[in-house]
């Protein structure tokens, strides 16, 4: 991350600095995901919406307990898990099998949240979907002063 840019001042001109450019780029990074990548057809689907001073993101996991869902973080990655096991048996009287079938789902997906306050993340599950707050970190903007010289 770009902590500052030193860009020359041109009287005649207009200035290129643009104070919400930090948070543009920490938006960017959150949105940065492999959804429209071949990956991203397998993966559930996700809303994250801007609440002001939180992003909502909502992730369709139909089926699963919540037992089953898995939320880790990793630095700035979030990720989230889902496993699902299920097993089917239909028995004879005499206890053979007639049909027995199993089915495995694990879903995964992770998200920069870089510009997210880490210890502020919240998280519910309700009718098959998770719903993540996720505060964002307050940008400082710098205020101008005079500096004397020596």
């Amino acid at each position: 991350m770009i902590m500052f840019e030193m860009r020359p001042y041109r009287r005649n001109s207009m200035s290129t600095w643009n104070p919400f450019s930090e948070m543009e780029e920490m938006e960017r990074r959150l949105f940065n995901n492999d959804f429209f990548s071949g990956r991203g057809l397998a993966e559930f689907k996700t809303d994250i919406t801007d609440e002001g001073d939180y992003y909502e993101l909502k992730a369709d996991l139909p089926g699963f307990k919540k037992e089953d869902i898995q939320l880790q973080l990793d630095g700035d990655t979030l990720t989230i898990q889902a496993q699902r096991h299920s097993e089917h048996e239909e028995q004879e009287k005499k206890g053979k099998y007639v049909c027995c079938e199993r089915s495995y789902g694990a879903y995964s997906r992770s998200f920069d949240v870089s510009g997210i306050r880490a210890e502020g993340i919240t998280a519910s599950y309700d009718s098959g979907v998770l719903t993540l707050k996720l505060p964002k970190k307050t940008v400082e903007v710098s205020s101008s002063r005079q500096i004397s010289i020596d």
